[in-house]
Order: C-alpha cells, then structure tokens, then sequence
C-alpha cells in the first residue's frame, strides 16, 4: 500500500526534441514523442511522452499554425532543457510505465522578468 506503480526511468534523456510536424516531436535517435500541454496555476507544464507514430514529411515552421511550444528542447545540465526561443524547462519527471516513456517538463520563470 503507498506504492506508486511506476518509478524514476533510469534511461537516458532524449539530448534534442525537434518539431517534426504539428503535435509530433523527433529525438536524435529518431523516436516520437507527442506533446500534451498543461496548463497550472504556477505556469506552464508539458508532458512528453514517447509514442512511435508514422511519420510524415518534416514541415518547416513557417508551415506550422502558431505553436505554444518551441521548435526545440536542448538537455542542458542541471535537469533541465533550453527551449528555442532561451526559455529553460526543469523536467519534473521521467517515467516509464508499461513500456510507456513520459517526461514531464515545467518552464521556469523568466528571472529577468521577477
């Protein structure tokens, strides 16, 4: 009782998220991941779970409708990502449950903004 069902994943993070077309993301590795935004009280949170999906061709981004995520995520030390537009995201959580990849990030306030 008390037990979670699932546990920190122990694998490595992806090093770069690319948008491939809209709602899919492609890792250096060429996996999918699908983004589900959330929106909370303290700010914005997006969980990325890998999910193998066709893809089709890349699109640029000027072929994609306005985006609320960036273009990119870079792992930068400190576990975290550095979007495209500088932004940096702290990664809440990686699990993996029922074979089933998900990585949780949270976007950190502007500190020139506070």
């Amino acid at each position: 009782m008390g037990e979670r069902p699932f546990r920190e994943y122990r694998g490595a993070l992806p090093d770069r998220l690319w948008i491939w077309e809209k709602n899919v993301y492609v890792d250096e590795k060429r996996r999918t991941w699908l983004p589900i935004t959330i929106q909370t009280e303290s700010g914005r949170q997006v969980l990325m779970r890998q999910e193998d999906v066709p893809l089709g061709q890349a699109m640029c981004p000027s072929q994609l409708s306005p985006l609320l995520l960036p273009l990119m995520w870079q792992l930068y030390p400190g576990r975290r990502y550095r979007s495209s537009n500088s932004n940096f995201w702290r990664i809440v959580c990686h699990i993996q449950f029922r074979g089933i990849e998900d990585l949780l990030l949270e976007e950190l306030p502007d500190p020139e903004c506070e």
